[in-house]
């Protein structure tokens, strides 16, 4: 097992780091465009949103088929077949007419992306130590606030002055050069043990995964509050493009930096859930973010900026022990296990984009406020169910 401060942690975990932040760049690219191309295909905010819900519920739909083939062909065989795919669909993007074709075409794209988010965590579990996979895990979800950042300010930047087209064709020959640096740096697998032809033991999996009520609520907890987190960057966007604010495009995607303090507080959650309990740690995370959006309704650039700071602490803290939770708590097929909790995930943030966004559309920030808050409500729901899941689950176990 590969254990921390060894130069095959370094290298595993930088190596998984890259992929990550490549898959979040690729993700993400069109999120800042979303105004301007509203413009572009005389759209709605509602029908534009297409561009990243469907990348976004692709990815939902592929992570289990990519989870089970990784339990027969193995992880790193599936992350990088994913990440060599990235360049080649990005560059098929070109070639998309009109807004349906687009779509369509980032919907592959997120079905590509799908093979390494799907499988990464488990690769983890497999390879690495206890102690050495939670501090590896919140390194991953970093690097996922990394590629966020990086993928949006691309976007925003590169379509405001140059048209998405060169956007594209930049972000396919990033994503090629990071995939030959992952396929050199990660490891070959020393504990992965393929399971050939039991299909239908990965789909009785899936069932027993969604039965444990531990599994089941930490993934719909990580599914709400992702869908708070990655919209309410959404409608911050149209809402600082717009009157009486104005901001161009380019300037506008500068408020995804605001996701650098998750990359600090998704680290810091390893370090948390050594010393307390992870539910707590949700429910404190939550609680920061629900925060930040209030703060965010000020009529003030400052105040919203602070706000986005706190919504990305918190729901990155929050983001990452429920991930690691499902990881651990999983007792066996754990790229399944971490698979559905993405499922819930993605599908989540798809559609709370268009819930979030309909409440722009109908009350302006205040609408997004009332319907924002019984998303937070619905999360510390989940969090208290959790909580006695736990501890009955715990009574189980010790009077066994």
């Amino acid at each position: 097992m590969i254990d921390i401060k060894t130069p095959e942690y370094k290298r595993a975990s930088f190596a998984l780091a890259v992929g990550s932040f490549l898959i979040f760049c690729n993700l993400y690219l069109f999120q800042p465009m979303l105004p301007l191309m509203a413009d572009e295909f005389s759209a709605s905010a509602t029908q534009v949103n297409w561009l990243l819900a469907a990348g976004t519920l692709a990815l939902a739909v592929m992570l289990v088929p990519w989870a089970v083939s990784s339990e027969v062909v193995g992880r790193r065989r599936i992350m990088l077949v994913s990440l060599f795919l990235l360049p080649v669909i990005g560059m098929l993007m070109l070639f998309a007419e009109g807004l349906l074709m687009l779509s369509l075409t980032r919907a592959a794209m997120g079905a590509a992306l799908a093979g390494f988010a799907a499988v990464a965590v488990a690769y983890m579990a497999e390879e690495f130590t206890s102690r050495a996979l939670m501090l590896a895990v919140g390194s991953y979800i970093s690097a996922n606030s990394l590629g966020g950042i990086a993928g949006r300010l691309v976007g925003g930047f590169l379509s405001d002055h140059w048209g998405w087209h060169v956007a594209v064709v930049a972000m396919s020959i990033f994503s090629l050069a990071g995939a030959i640096l992952v396929c050199w740096l990660l490891p070959k697998q020393k504990n992965f043990k393929p399971r050939k032809g039991q299909l239908n033991v990965h789909l009785i999996s899936v069932i027993e995964h969604l039965r444990i009520p531990v599994l089941r609520y930490a993934m719909l907890i990580g599914g709400v509050n992702f869908a708070l987190f990655v919209n309410l960057y959404s409608v911050m966007g149209f809402r600082l493009v717009a009157e009486p604010y104005s901001v161009p495009v380019s300037w506008a995607s500068m408020i995804f930096l605001c996701y650098l303090s998750g990359t600090v507080t998704a680290r810091l959650s390893g370090q948390w859930s050594l010393k307390h309990s992870p539910v707590t740690g949700m429910i404190l995370g939550t609680t920061i973010s629900l925060l930040g959006m209030w703060v965010a309704a000020a009529d003030s650039i400052a105040a919203m900026l602070a706000g986005l700071m706190l919504i990305s602490s918190g729901s990155f803290f929050s983001h990452s022990l429920a991930y690691a939770w499902v990881s651990q708590k999983a007792v066996r097929a754990k790229a399944t296990a971490t698979a559905l909790y993405l499922v819930h995930y993605y599908v989540g943030g798809s559609l709370g984009g268009f819930y979030l966004i309909a409440c722009w559309q109908y009350a302006a920030w205040s609408g997004v406020l009332v319907g924002g808050s019984v998303l937070y409500g619905l999360i510390y729901f989940l969090c208290f169910i959790l909580s006695k899941e736990k501890a009955a689950a715990e009574i189980t176990a010790t009077t066994a």
